[in-house]
């Protein structure tokens, strides 16, 4: 396997990660926006009232995080991902809304992979238990939705370099699986 380094820029479309395969390292710069269960299910429920979601989720990407309080100083606190599989349930919905992405940690189920795959999507992990260090390549932070979830608030979140490794390709090829002997 060859592991190419990428760089993306958030949103995007689509296309422009056809080529990207698992194990490659990719640095974001742009706008992605954080959601974890709580925004998830609210999401939900505004999209079966027939309302529209709290940002464009078109070439979106959005990072299972729910950030620890910002120190002094800085635009927010710890920002390590999430387990995704979490979102799971509301995750196919959303690709065929046109989400672009998702960033957090951990296995998929076999119909989310198929919806990326459907939807030529892709999902990116994170290193857990770095977060501190992730917190680094987020530049700006605006609660945008669901105030009250607190940490689990949706944010807009401006980055630069934000590291992370293609977990399920376009394709559906997934880090997780167990090489084949």
């Amino acid at each position: 396997m060859t592991i190419v380094d990428r760089y993306l820029t958030a949103p995007f479309k689509k296309g422009e990660i056809k080529d990207y395969k698992v194990g490659d390292m990719v640095y974001i710069t742009g706008t992605i926006y954080s959601a974890r269960d709580a925004a998830h299910k609210r999401m939900d429920e505004a999209l079966e009232k027939g309302e529209k979601l709290p940002f464009d989720i078109g070439g979106s990407i959005i990072y299972y995080l729910g950030p620890s309080p910002a120190r002094p100083g800085r635009v927010i606190g710890s920002a390590g991902p999430t387990t995704s599989g979490r979102m799971d349930k509301y995750t196919p919905r959303l690709l065929d809304l046109g989400l672009g992405g998702m960033i957090g940690k951990g296995k998929r189920t076999e119909e989310v992979r198929d919806s990326i795959v459907k939807n030529g999507s892709i999902y990116f992990a994170a290193v857990g238990g770095a977060g501190a260090l992730l917190s680094e390549c987020i530049k700006e932070s605006t609660v945008i939705a669901y105030e009250d979830l607190g940490t689990e608030a949706v944010r807009k979140l401006r980055v630069e370099n934000f590291p992370c490794i293609v977990a399920i390709d376009t394709e559906g090829n997934n880090i997780y699986d167990k090489p084949k002997k």
